[in-house]
């Protein structure tokens, strides 16, 4: 069964999803990838405001390609994550509460997951064009000049994810690994 949620990401709403949660999430996120998070922190290390408030918010790690005519983005695939490691614990820290991408996080990550409440989705590499077609409307609200990593503003409608690490550190990827390996003995 498919759990709903619709922005902002609350504490309350991130604390009741759970380890292998399929998800549907409508409402606002925003899109960016290393070369934003890099940018994004060196405002953060100089006091200084960021361009979007990511308090209660989603960050959807993707670099869309260019829409085709009559649709607001082109494939918007999930990039791989570990990429942003290193950005992610200081965006927790000041309330980003989701995140979106595929693949493996590091250790540090986990624990500032767990410490400021937050859960990691996995969206389903492979299936861009899917992805694309929950996307409403897309406008690009800052770094134009990073092209398709500028910082994005999406409406989404019913975005399919799984709920890979959970606001207690619970992580599928490491749960089915055990689950698997009992039942081969």
């Amino acid at each position: 069964m498919d759990r709903r949620i619709t922005t902002p990401l609350t504490e309350e709403k991130v604390k009741e999803l759970k380890a292998g949660d399929s998800v549907l999430i409508s409402g606002i996120i925003y899109t960016a990838r290393d070369a934003a998070h890099k940018r994004l922190v060196e405002l953060l290390d100089k006091g200084e405001k960021l361009p979007v408030n990511v308090e209660n918010s989603i960050i959807y790690y993707v670099g869309p390609t260019p829409a085709k005519p009559g649709q607001p983005i082109g494939s918007a695939g999930p990039t791989t994550s570990y990429r942003m490691d290193s950005y992610a614990p200081r965006l927790l820290e000041i309330g980003l509460k989701g995140m979106i991408g595929k693949g493996l996080r590091s250790k540090e990550v986990v624990e500032s997951m767990k410490k400021n409440k937050a859960v990691y989705f996995a969206a389903i590499g492979g299936a861009a064009a899917l992805m694309g077609k929950s996307i409403k409307s897309a406008e690009i609200v800052a770094y134009e000049d990073l092209g398709s990593e500028a910082i994005r503003r999406l409406e989404v409608e019913d975005l399919p994810v799984v709920v890979v690490i959970d606001s207690e550190g619970n992580n599928l990827y490491e749960m089915g690994q055990k689950e698997y390996l009992n039942s081969v003995k």
